[in-house]
């Protein structure tokens, strides 16, 4: 059995999951062992100021430590960390990539909208639809929302959005972004008039 953890900095939070690896019937299964939240909310001061104040970058570095310990814990063999539209948006998002990885040894990756996209797409949850339909899978998060078109069982296309909960609190969402959207999904969901729905995140599981 071996052990793989996952972090996750989005803009209303940190997650981290750590898994146990278990292999049977030829096939790889994954088993939650922990997850745990610091909701840091990262966007609030980003989508407002464009950067992450000193405060905010103190506890994000905490946070950071306090994962690698715990990863350290479980005895993870390796891992994989992520940051979001919060971090993309910020100026001084990659000089606190470089303060993480020095004080604590984590190589945070600043992902763009599309591999966010695609990452998500990896889940792997395309076992559970079926193949003759049409998809639209919809991940909301706090700084962006992830749109995939799914026809047949494949991927027609995918794109990320600058619309989401924080930035919506804070009225930062115009009515050109909505109709970029429509217009977006109206275009790659043309003759799926039976397409179906999948949200997904946070957000979407609280409603």
């Amino acid at each position: 059995m071996k052990v793989l953890s996952a972090i996750d900095i989005g803009s209303n939070a940190a997650r981290l999951l750590v898994a146990e690896v278990l292999e049977y019937n030829g096939e790889t299964h994954y088993k939650k062992r922990s997850l745990v939240r610091s909701p840091l909310r990262l966007g609030e001061e980003v989508f407002k100021t464009g950067a992450i104040p000193p405060d905010k970058a103190r506890q994000l570095l905490l946070t950071m430590q306090a994962y690698k310990n715990l990863m350290e814990v479980h005895g993870s063999a390796d891992f994989m960390a992520c940051a979001t539209s919060a971090m993309r948006d910020a100026k001084n998002g990659p000089e606190l990539v470089q303060e993480i990885r020095d004080r604590t040894g984590i190589k945070l990756n600043i992902i763009a909208g599309a591999t966010e996209a695609k990452i998500l797409y990896a889940t792997h949850f395309e076992k559970y639809i079926e193949n003759h339909k049409a998809y639209i899978y919809i991940d909301v998060g706090g700084g962006s929302t992830e749109v995939t078109i799914f026809k047949r069982g494949d991927v027609i296309n995918t794109r990320s959005f600058n619309i989401g909960t924080l930035r919506l609190k804070n009225n930062q969402v115009k009515q050109e972004q909505w109709r970029e959207m429509q217009s977006w999904v109206e275009i790659h969901a043309q003759d799926s008039s039976d397409m179906e729905a999948i949200g997904s995140g946070g957000n979407i599981n609280k409603l």
